[in-house]
């Protein structure tokens, strides 16, 4: 994988960039593209290959693997096809989060650019090119350009629902960047943006480098709006000569509360998965044995909120402040990404529009 390292003293709109000590790891494209302008020689058209899936014009992916990757890996791939066409584009927003590999929620709709020397944003297509008077820090890895990572949580922290603003700063703060808190705070002051002011001040005061996946965080935004008693995190036991850490404890119910993310168990493997599934339970029956309790809930619980409400009262875990309706209505609408299964019926549309073109 690729070493980011910042772009130092880059002279932008007749100042100085500010640099930042940050090392990033962008991600590769989650399958193979091919351009149309490298077709020549080969002697084949891709557009008119239905094993390849058009991930925007000229560029194709193979149509299998196009089909079976996960809504953010095929953003993933919308942006390097991008970056293919586009060499010298920086990106910004979703479209540098999901390079640098924090948290991106569902598939975002479209493709962020900064272009510092543009006196305006503008949309052309999926594409949304943003400029703005402050400066950026930028990083760089190969032929790829990103708007730093302190400025992309912010961004990101100001414009997402909550809980998934939330989730990128756990993200930045936590072992895999280790970007401090006061860092983020100071860099804010220096954005000088009104944009989402409040939010950014909620995220930044409930962050928590402890959270491992953005279901975690979701679960503890959940937990806080439901006013229900706060957990710890990570907490590890040391029983029967192993060492166990859970996700959230309850340490005055002595309950245990566990948080199965998107693909706790290998896919690829049946026996690794078999196994895996064996030593779990193993390490659940051994908590139970010397804890009060413990209960379970997957990403969607989490996402509809009532229903983990619901799980943890059961459980015993008491109501102790007001609840924040309007923050629980904030996980119903992410406008900023494909509702489940429209981006497939935008890919039937266009091709549809596309075959009926051609036959005109």
């Amino acid at each position: 994988m690729p070493k980011a390292t910042a772009i130092g003293h880059r002279v932008v709109h007749g100042n100085i960039c500010p640099t930042l000590e940050t090392t990033l790891q962008l991600l590769p494209a989650p399958i193979e593209l091919y351009r149309v302008a490298d077709e020549g020689p080969t002697g084949r058209r891709l557009r008119d290959d239905p094993a390849y899936h058009r991930v925007r014009h000229g560029v194709y992916a193979p149509s299998a693997a196009w089909r079976d990757l996960k809504p953010w890996e095929r953003y993933l791939a919308r942006v390097h096809a991008y970056a293919l066409r586009h060499p010298d584009a920086i990106f910004c927003l979703e479209s540098a989060a999901v390079l640098c590999g924090l948290p991106v929620f569902g598939e975002p709709r479209d493709i962020h650019v900064f272009d510092p020397d543009r006196r305006g944003s503008q949309r052309i297509g999926d594409v949304l090119v943003h400029t703005g008077k402050v400066d950026r820090a930028l990083a760089r890895a190969d032929h790829l350009q990103v708007v730093d990572i302190t400025d992309t949580v912010l961004d990101l922290a100001r414009m997402l629902p909550p809980a998934f603003g939330l989730s990128c700063v756990d993200t930045a703060l936590g072992s895999a960047f280790g970007i401090e808190r006061d860092t983020l705070r100071e860099r804010a002051q220096e954005l000088r943006s009104p944009r989402g002011t409040q939010r950014l001040k909620w995220v930044l005061d409930n962050a928590d480098p402890a959270s491992e996946s953005p279901a975690e965080t979701v679960s503890r935004a959940v937990i806080l709006w439901w006013g229900l008693e706060i957990p710890e995190l990570q907490v590890v036991f040391h029983y029967e000569g192993c060492e166990d850490r859970v996700d959230f404890y309850w340490r005055r119910l002595r309950l245990i509360g566990e948080c199965d993310g998107e693909k706790k168990y290998s896919d690829s493997d049946p026996k690794k998965a078999k196994r895996q599934l064996l030593q779990e339970k193993e390490r659940e029956d051994r908590l139970r044995r010397h804890e009060g309790g413990m209960t379970r809930w997957g990403w969607s619980v989490a996402m509809r909120g009532a229903p983990l409400r619901d799980r943890l009262a059961l459980a015993g875990v008491p109501q102790v402040r007001p609840v924040q309706h309007a923050m629980l209505a904030t996980l119903l609408t992410h406008p900023r990404s494909f509702p489940p299964g429209q981006r497939l019926q935008v890919e039937r549309d266009r091709l549809a529009d596309e075959g009926g073109r051609a036959a005109r």
